[in-house]
């Protein structure tokens, strides 16, 4: 198989869709709110994509992906990532998110402990927010300090972190408030 190839596939919150090339799976993109807002997406992502029948590799990822989010369990240890032109920082986030088991949470400090680099937290966080393998590199597990479901990243189209850790039945995630949002960004009060 040479080139680029992508399908897009149904689940329980959506058409999917998967990109993949000679050495693996290159991207996965979640749901977009209509069809052809995840087909244009995988165009801009992977312009030299052509539409064709998946390989084994995507395949046994489009079966996890799918029963992932039937709510069932997956297991994506045997498929093959093609991590080229992704930093080494972000591989070793991504190996290291992958071990995380479903139904569980890190946040990203923890990771960065995890990975002997504790001082790499905002890395941490911007690796994650550019998880290509949305699902497989399971980065919906991956919070914010006190266990916030920020949002996801681009390729996960119109669902949230709180709606996939629903679907595996992780334990709650805190939101945050308005007072969350704007406490940080306020000044001081001067005391009287």
């Amino acid at each position: 198989m040479a080139g680029l190839g992508y399908t897009i596939f149904d689940t329980g919150i959506g058409r999917c869709g998967i990109a993949w090339g000679p050495s693996g799976i290159i991207g996965v993109q979640l749901p977009e709110a209509r069809e052809i807002d995840t087909r244009r997406r995988l165009f801009q992502i992977y312009p030299d994509a052509r539409e064709l029948r998946p390989p084994l590799n995507a395949e046994i990822a489009i079966e996890g992906i799918a029963a992932l989010l039937r709510g069932g369990d997956s297991d994506f240890s045997d498929v093959t990532l093609d991590m080229t032109g992704i930093p080494a920082f972000n591989q070793r986030v991504y190996a290291f998110a992958r071990q995380i088991p479903r139904g569980e949470t890190r946040t990203y400090a923890e990771i960065a402990s995890g990975l002997r680099a504790s001082g790499a937290v905002y890395s941490v966080a911007q690796a994650i927010a550019r998880n290509p393998f949305m699902i497989i590199v399971p980065c919906h597990r991956v919070l914010e300090a006190g266990n916030y479901a920020d949002k996801i990243s681009p390729n996960g189209g119109a669902i949230s972190k709180r709606r996939l850790l629903s679907i595996e039945g992780a334990h709650p995630t805190t939101s945050k408030t308005l007072f969350d949002v704007l406490l940080p960004v306020a000044p001081p009060r001067a005391p009287t």
